[in-house]
């Protein structure tokens, strides 16, 4: 079985009671070593034996605990911590988790998030020996390895050995290392590169139209966010092209990069890469360019500053977008916008026949950030309103949307 990178990568991972608890830490850290984001929910009985503050150093994000938490439901309530995932873990795996998941009880966050999730689950299974040899145990086992599609529960374990309560035979929960194996695994096996196959597109950071050898017209965009995007579709097994203007951040791994500097160039490139299935163009291309570059210096002189005529830049966005051969299947727009968000979002997804446009409100801190607060318009479709989180998990949403479009 092939493996895949865990390298942003999404795992949730459910903490349920038992002395094996304390596993679950050693798994988290195993999974940020190899660059996956985890994010806990924490089961009352789990927080008997591991504390809430150990989980959130290890992951880096609080822990989830309540089902009826207000934080949570303004955030990421349990419907969108469940969709948040790549895959759910369940380590260790109580005989009543379990129960509650081959039955579909919900009566708090963990089984209400098992239930309402549309990722794979794998779970560790961890208790006594008589617990897990009996016949209920082992019939909502096989309940839950009976469901169809995703619905399927893998299970990992569990191992034979001494128990705490000093009994020996199966029941103890695997060891990190192998819940790790299992992970990666599993990721692989369940579509954990979907988009193979596909090739995509990518334009970022902003371009540079020379005025004199010196001087340009340029923005202020990092590159941040469409750098994120190539990482995460090639994560999902695109071969991706990123064609970047003049910034200063590392190509993704497993990304081919092109670089340029004027909207020509940017141009030239894009049209260079097709034919491709996905197209995301978040690069803050100029509108317009100096007509005629001076070859030297333009200086100071008595009459006041030179007067520079502009012409307009090819619009790449919008003959990417055109009907042809060439045409991607699936065309993604920005829209960085100081006012009127969906308005002049709305109205752009219109002139330059893209499918979807990404739009931003710029009036705040988002050049140059780490993090960025969007919203995706598309025909036909309610607005989805994204909370402000980092850049990468932008990235990451965006491309679940373009497996779930393309699947």
């Amino acid at each position: 079985m092939s493996e895949v990178s865990l390298n942003t990568r999404r795992i949730l991972l459910i903490v349920g009671g038992g002395i094996a608890a304390y596993k679950a830490l050693e798994l988290v850290r195993l999974l940020r070593k190899a660059g996956a984001e985890v994010r806990a929910v924490l089961t009352d009985g789990g927080a008997q034996f591991v504390t809430p503050l150990s989980l959130a150093a290890l992951t880096g994000h609080p822990v989830h605990q309540a089902l009826f938490s207000p934080d949570d439901e303004t955030t990421m309530g349990h419907i969108e911590l469940s969709r948040w995932a790549d895959l759910v873990v369940v380590a260790p795996a109580t005989a009543g988790l379990i129960a509650k998941a081959a039955n579909g009880l919900a009566d708090d966050l963990a089984s209400t998030t098992l239930l309402a999730t549309d990722k794979r689950v794998l779970m560790a299974p961890a208790m006594n020996v008589r617990m897990w040899q009996h016949p209920a145990v082992q019939a909502n086992v096989a309940r839950l390895g009976g469901f169809d599609g995703l619905h399927g529960v893998a299970l990992v374990g569990p191992d034979d050995g001494e128990m705490a309560c000093g009994e020996f035979g199966p029941g103890r929960m695997a060891e990190p290392a192998a819940v790790f194996a299992a992970i990666r695994t599993l990721l692989a096996d369940a579509g954990g590169r979907p988009l193979a196959g596909r090739r995509a597109v990518v334009t970022a950071g902003p371009t540079f139209e020379p005025i004199d050898p010196v001087r340009g017209l340029t923005n202020r965009s990092s590159g941040k966010q469409g750098y994120a995007i190539a990482a995460a579709l090639a994560e999902r097994g695109a071969e991706v092209t990123l064609i970047s203007g003049p910034v200063g951040l590392d190509a993704p791994d497993g990304v081919h990069r092109v670089w340029v500097e004027t909207a020509v160039e940017m141009k030239v490139a894009v049209d260079a890469a097709l034919p491709a299935d996905i197209a995301v163009m978040s690069a803050a291309v100029a509108d317009w360019r100096v007509d005629g570059v001076a070859s030297g210096k333009i200086k100071k002189a008595p009459g006041g500053p030179p007067s520079l005529a502009l012409i307009e830049n090819p619009d790449i966005l919008a003959g990417l977008s055109a009907p042809g051969p060439k045409r991607p299947a699936l065309v993604i727009g920005f829209a960085a916008e100081t006012r009127d968000l969906e308005e002049n979002a709305r109205a752009k997804l219109s002139r330059k026949g893209c499918d979807w446009i990404i739009g931003n409100d710029v009036s705040d801190d988002v050049f140059g950030a780490d993090s960025n607060s969007v919203t995706l318009f598309r025909r036909g479709v309610a607005d989805e309103i994204w909370p402000r989180q980092s850049k990468a998990d932008v990235a990451l949403t965006l491309v679940d949307r373009i497996v779930d479009h393309f699947a």
